[in-house]
């Protein structure tokens, strides 16, 4: 009956969750990315266990050392150990998720890693934390914080080492 209960509370937050995973815009183009670069239409959670709380408006979703929670959309895939995700009551659009315990972001050729992450799905910001690292065509970043900006494709990291791949002429 338990098990029961759970599944009835992740379908009715998944629907929750799959109607928008960024900020309410009027009209969003089709095709699951905006022309800024923005993240639109579902997004899909996978997860070990889920604890919804339609009061606080929150969902957790956690995974097992052998597998971690997923949330994907059509342009983009988060990975975390858990994943808190809150959502307006009035429309049940995510604006925020709290990503904790070994976090990667991959979106295109674009692979940021850290500790923890906090997704602001209005301003479409990430800041990753703990060990932040990213790598894109072979170019590495670090630092000890790092905010990427989705829309603008602009990233800033705090106390920065980068390491340039260097491309030999043909």
């Amino acid at each position: 009956m338990l098990r029961q209960l759970s599944t009835i509370s992740f379908f009715i937050t998944f629907i929750l969750l799959s109607n928008a995973f960024s900020s309410a815009s009027a009209d969003p183009p089709k095709g699951g990315e905006s022309k800024e670069g923005q993240v639109k239409g579902p997004i899909v959670i996978t997860s070990e266990t889920l604890s919804a709380d339609n009061k606080a408006h929150t969902a957790l979703f956690e995974g097992t050392s052998q597998k971690q929670v997923v949330a994907k959309s059509d342009t983009m895939t988060l990975y975390s150990d858990k994943m808190l995700v809150y959502y307006a009551e009035e429309t049940g659009n995510v604006t925020k998720i709290d990503a904790d315990g070994n976090v990667k972001l991959i979106k295109k050729d674009l692979v940021v890693t850290s500790k923890t992450a906090v997704y602001f799905a209005e301003e479409e910001k990430a800041i990753f934390t703990g060990e932040p690292k990213a790598v894109e065509k072979g170019n590495v970043v670090t630092g000890t914080k790092m905010i990427y900006l989705m829309k603008e494709d602009r990233s800033f990291v705090e106390n920065s080492r980068v390491l340039l791949e260097n491309k030999k002429g043909k």
